[in-house]
């Protein structure tokens, strides 16, 4: 089967973000007063700057953002950086990736049921805060006897892992903040906000 490139794309899309800071009348550095909110997609963790529909917003709300008919969001401007976040957002960001997480559990732990290596020296899983060759050595010989269920079950099983999603938080953070080369959970940077 081809590999579909417009499919591949729609995949990538956001329909739901959380809300990581609101400015009721936008940002001081902006010549035009208008609105705007800070969200994270909970699908690629996208982060994105959009215009309300009039609507007051929560820090931590999640709002519909896909291509139907949006009942708060007017518009999407911009893909944001690390570095274009409000402190406010840059605050929120860990509890909605945590939200995010928790959401998509399922996802995750698939992500320790399945993760291979990158190269002859390194596994992905690796990537992950905290996670050496003890740990690693731990994971994959827990999910060789059985995959994994839930993130209690990762942590009932491999007593060296406490809190699998928390790895998962900071690891998402890393990578939204530019601090890795490799992405493992986040879309890259585009070309145009590489700094």
């Amino acid at each position: 089967m081809p590999f579909d490139e417009h499919e591949q794309r729609r995949e990538d899309l956001e329909e739901n973000a959380i809300v990581l800071d609101y400015l009721p009348i936008g940002r001081s550095s902006s010549a035009r007063a208008e609105p705007l909110i800070q969200l994270i997609g909970d699908n690629k963790f996208t982060l994105l700057e959009a215009v309300p529909k009039g609507s007051t917003f929560t820090v931590g709300e999640s709002v519909y953002i896909g291509k139907g008919d949006r009942d708060k969001v007017s518009l999407i401007k911009s893909r944001l950086t690390y570095a274009d976040l409000t402190e406010g957002a840059k605050k929120e960001l860990p509890n909605a990736v945590y939200e995010i997480v928790k959401k998509h559990e399922q996802k995750f732990v698939d992500l320790f049921n399945n993760a291979g290596s990158l190269n002859i020296r390194m596994h992905s899983l690796e990537l992950l805060p905290n996670i050496g060759k003890k740990h690693l050595s731990a994971i994959l010989e827990a999910r060789d006897d059985k995959r994994f269920e839930s993130f209690q079950d990762i942590a009932n099983r491999v007593p060296l892992l406490q809190d699998p999603a928390k790895l998962i938080v900071e690891r998402v953070v890393m990578e939204l903040k530019g601090e890795s080369r490799f992405y493992l959970l986040t879309r890259p940077p585009s070309l145009g906000h590489m700094r």
